[in-house]
């Protein structure tokens, strides 16, 4: 495993201090997140591993600014996410790529247009631009040949890819991504996470992946590993 050798101070992308977090209320009221501490540098990848249940896609909405800190700080791009308004948060997430299990790619349209939603994030780029990013970005996830097709047209694999591509076509400075190889063959989960590390490398965007395949950690700068809502010491 390597270890990154980017510092990881205040300018880190994300900055984590004794986050906890509940979900309900009154008797039902149940802590899902303890004390939570963690930092992420530009241009890192972190692969979170853990049982299910342990709270690992709760830490992902949370760092997306998905849904609101209860307790603790929590800050992406040097911005407080603890009491922060809606607009804080909407513009945050502009910024941030998520790709989760679910795909939610939008039925009515082509995995090119779904893909281009991502795009059209980049206002500084013409229309003819942000399909050409969208075409290329489906081409870098093997896809180039299914850009017309509809969602339902398209196996699990394939809506995993293009929701990959989406989150990629909008140029982000983070990607959170929830077992985005848990549709794909061995082969394609593959390629696909050596272009997140590339996406990296060469856009200095930082990763968190939460994954539970084994035949990708050495991707990674770092691993980190979850357990009943509690973050163990790093595995060198």
């Amino acid at each position: 495993m390597k270890t990154s050798n980017k510092s990881q101070d205040n300018i880190s992308t994300v900055n984590i201090d004794g986050l906890s977090h509940w979900y309900g209320r009154g008797l039902t009221r149940k802590q899902v997140l303890y004390s939570i501490s963690m930092t992420i540098s530009p241009g890192e990848v972190v692969l979170l591993t853990g049982p299910s249940g342990c709270g690992k896609t709760t830490l992902l909405t949370l760092i997306g600014a998905l849904r609101k800190v209860e307790k603790g700080k929590l800050s992406v791009f040097g911005h407080q996410l603890c009491g922060s308004n809606r607009k804080t948060r909407q513009i945050l997430r502009k910024n941030i790529g998520m790709i989760f299990q679910g795909h939610n790619l939008l039925r009515c349209l082509t995995a090119e247009q779904n893909v281009q939603m991502g795009s059209d994030l980049l206002k500084s780029l013409s229309y003819r631009e942000r399909r050409q990013q969208a075409r290329e970005w489906l081409a870098a996830v093997g896809l180039e040949n299914q850009r017309d097709k509809l969602p339902q047209d398209l196996s699990g694999g394939q809506k995993q890819r293009v929701a990959i591509a989406r989150a990629l076509s909008a140029c982000p400075k983070l990607l959170l991504a929830d077992e985005p190889t848990s549709a794909l063959d061995s082969v394609t989960g593959r390629e696909i996470v050596s272009l997140l590390k590339r996406l990296a490398i060469e856009q200095d965007c930082s990763v968190l992946m939460v994954t539970h395949d084994p035949r990708i950690l050495d991707v990674a700068d770092r691993l980190l590993k979850m357990e009943d809502g509690k973050l163990l010491p790093v595995l060198e």
